[in-house]
């Protein structure tokens, strides 16, 4: 297949080309204002290029890159039948206690809300193709240095692990649980679905919530660090995500994947 790739200097847009280039063809485009990309001829087009900061307040800057340029690039695709696969985000869920794709939204931050509203557009077009949004939960792997604060729990844990031997993690942090999905599981979910020719949004986690607590004890344990807890800063007690847990009802009908558990990739990773 030939396939462009937006986004490709990212954390998981890096990972995807890695990952797709030994069976594909691949093309990359990054974002520049005024300079949309030209999709005519390509099988697929993977849409990862976004503003992920989740903490980005700039609402008008989220909303030309993360939803505008995506209607844009929904429509180019539409009208030269070209499939579209893009990133959507586990964060439009906000504080629900229930993950499945059709349950209420309570978008948190200007990001949230600019992932919820491409949905929801999206899945209300007509289609001459087929669309896929994938709802990413929390994905940790390599490749993200270059996210610095905005990186994964994981990342910058091992970071403050190795370099510091303290990790600092907020308190009540052993109550606070994510769905951590690894980027190669993440990779091989969007692999799988080029294959499939339904359209739909699906979540992308392991079906599995893991406290933070337990993925700092077993990085502290593993470098030989403590850990010290520290209060969450005012900018993040609103919108912060106590509890994720992927429904994968939905994506199982297509794909076949033995997702990695968080704290037994950290055990095995070097």
């Amino acid at each position: 297949m030939k396939i462009l790739i937006t986004g490709h200097k990212g954390f998981i847009g890096q990972n995807l080309c890695e990952y797709l280039k030994e069976d594909h063809k691949i093309s990359t485009y990054e974002w520049y204002p005024y300079e949309y990309p030209e999709v005519y001829g390509y099988d697929w087009v993977i849409h990862l290029g976004a503003i992920s900061s989740t903490t980005e307040q700039d609402i008008d800057k989220v909303m030309t890159q993360n939803y505008e340029f995506s209607q844009w690039l929904f429509n180019e695709c539409n009208n030269k039948q070209v499939n579209l696969q893009y990133s959507s985000s586990a964060s439009v869920y906000g504080n629900n206690t229930s993950f499945n794709e059709n349950d209420p939204k309570q978008p948190q931050s200007p990001y949230a809300w600019s992932k919820y509203l491409f949905d929801r557009w999206v899945t209300k077009q007509p289609k001459n193709i087929i669309v896929q949004g994938f709802r990413y939960f929390n994905v940790y792997g390599p490749k993200e240095d270059h996210k610095k604060d905005q990186a994964s729990p994981y990342t910058k844990f091992i970071k403050q692990a190795k370099e510091e031997k303290i990790i600092t993690l907020f308190k009540n942090s052993d109550n606070y649980k994510r769905d951590f999905v690894c980027v190669e599981d993440v990779c091989e979910a969007h692999k799988q679905m080029l294959n499939i020719k339904t359209s739909g949004i699906y979540n992308i986690g392991t079906g599995e919530a893991t406290s933070f607590y337990d993925v700092a004890n077993t990085i502290a344990n593993k470098y030989k660090a403590k850990i010290y807890e520290i209060d969450m800063p005012n900018n993040l007690v609103k919108q912060y995500q106590k509890f994720t847990q992927a429904d994968l009802t939905n994506l199982n009908k297509h794909v076949k994947i033995k997702w990695t558990k968080i704290l037994d990739y950290i055990k095995r990773d070097s």
